[in-house]
């Protein structure tokens, strides 16, 4: 049996610590990617990107601040030393999480931080254009809130401002073998929490009391909690990201589970659905008919296909089994899937419209969901990286209905 049987200790005390030997990004990585970013915006005529506290700032240059209503980030030329900009009461701070070295540019509460960044790239070389020369290009962070953006545009003659997109997402999107084995680390977890999740499922349990398992669980294989976590059962699981109510498992429930941590600030997010006792015949067809749309986006997954053609071959498969077509219900309602990194949704998207050519590094989830409102939902969400020889899965797609996790072949 690899649903239910066991009890909550039973299930905890089957995991153990899985982070052993998995290493974080280190100083000569960060390095790495701002020379990258450099090369990039050297050859694009781009003179220099604002990078905001998130993700961005952790990925160049290891520095972890998360965003808020104060201006934090960093100022990364096309040449010369990244630099930082802060509230003048966080610099020591900033510097006690900072990776990458770099002077910090600070402002005091009752000044402008957006002067403080114009000012900075003039000191820094990165001069307003003047009668006859072309005005410098200045990429803003993606992820930055609009007020940011704001402030600085009125102050910026002379510049061009623009999305910094074009640089963060083209150093991103590849990643490295480090980053890679990280996410593999991290997606072995959340599987093994997958696992011992399934075993406890009993008639009467709650969506929140396997919720409240499943975060000690992803504790237990050594993340600080789960990252998110999905429980659905019954007709809840045609809802993709889930409803407002708690449900209460029954026999012959569909069960959904979507779940996933975090290792060195690399994400997991996989998705296992199964049945809670007997599986009827509509079960089981709806089922594989999901299990064959994931597998037919893998295969349409090679290297120089664009991102849109692996949606558009999940979605011939599922529409050869009656479902859709297109958006439409009973069917697939959503992309194909996502990129993930250090965000668990980020570029590029498996998805109609998205013609970026799949290359080394990518990676993306896999999750062609079947929805049919008022019976019940299937998705199966497995991640797969780019090599030189094709996709590759993170973790193996589900076995079977009846073995989902394949611990009975």
């Amino acid at each position: 049996m690899t649903i239910g049987g066991k009890t909550i200790a039973e299930a905890l005390a089957s995991l153990s610590d899985m982070t052993a030997g998995a290493v974080p990004i280190g100083k000569e990585e960060h390095l790495q990617r701002i020379a990258k970013a450099q090369a990039y915006m050297q050859a694009q005529g781009i003179a220099a990107i604002y990078i905001n506290a998130g993700a961005n700032l952790t990925y160049f240059t290891g520095t972890r601040w998360y965003a808020s209503e104060r201006m934090v980030g960093a100022i990364l030329p096309a040449r010369g030393a990244v630099e930082y900009i802060a509230p003048a009461f966080e610099e020591s701070t900033l510097k006690d999480f900072m990776l990458v070295d770099g002077e910090v540019n600070t402002w005091h509460e009752h000044e402008s931080p957006y002067q403080l960044f114009i000012a900075t790239l003039q000191r820094m070389g990165i001069a307003p254009a003047v009668a006859g020369t072309s005005a410098p290009r200045i990429g803003i962070c993606e992820s930055a809130a609009f007020f940011i953006y704001d402030g600085i545009r009125p102050l910026a003659e002379g510049y061009t401002l623009e999305n910094a997109r074009s640089v963060t997402a083209h150093c991103r999107t590849r990643k490295s073998p480090n980053e890679i084995a990280l996410m593999q680390r991290a997606k072995d977890m959340t599987l093994a929490v997958h696992v011992a999740t399934a075993s406890i499922l009993r008639p009467g349990i709650t969506t929140v009391e396997v919720e409240e398992f499943i975060n000690q669980a992803h504790r237990k294989v050594g993340a600080s909690g789960s990252y998110f976590v999905i429980v659905l059962f019954g007709e809840a699981t045609a809802y993709p990201h889930g409803v407002s109510y708690v449900q209460t498992l029954r026999e012959g429930d569909t069960v959904l589970i979507d779940t996933g941590c975090k290792l060195h600030n690399y994400i997991s997010d996989i998705t296992r659905t199964y049945v809670y006792g007997a599986i009827s015949e509509r079960q089981r067809s709806v089922w594989n008919s999901e299990k064959a749309a994931q597998l037919a986006a893998f295969k349409a997954a090679q290297l120089g296909v664009p991102c849109e053609e692996v949606d558009a071959a999940a979605r011939r498969s599922l529409e050869a089994d009656g479902f859709g077509p297109g958006y439409k219900l009973p069917g697939l309602p959503h992309r194909t899937g996502h990129g993930i990194g250090l965000d668990i949704h980020e570029w590029p998207y498996l998805v109609g419209g998205d013609k970026t050519p799949l290359d080394v590094g990518m990676c993306f989830s896999n999750e062609p969901m079947i929805c049919i409102p008022g019976e019940f939902g299937v998705r199966h969400e497995d991640h797969f990286y780019m090599t030189e020889q094709g996709p590759k899965w993170f973790t193996e797609p589900a076995h079977s209905i009846d073995d989902p996790f394949g611990l009975l072949k």
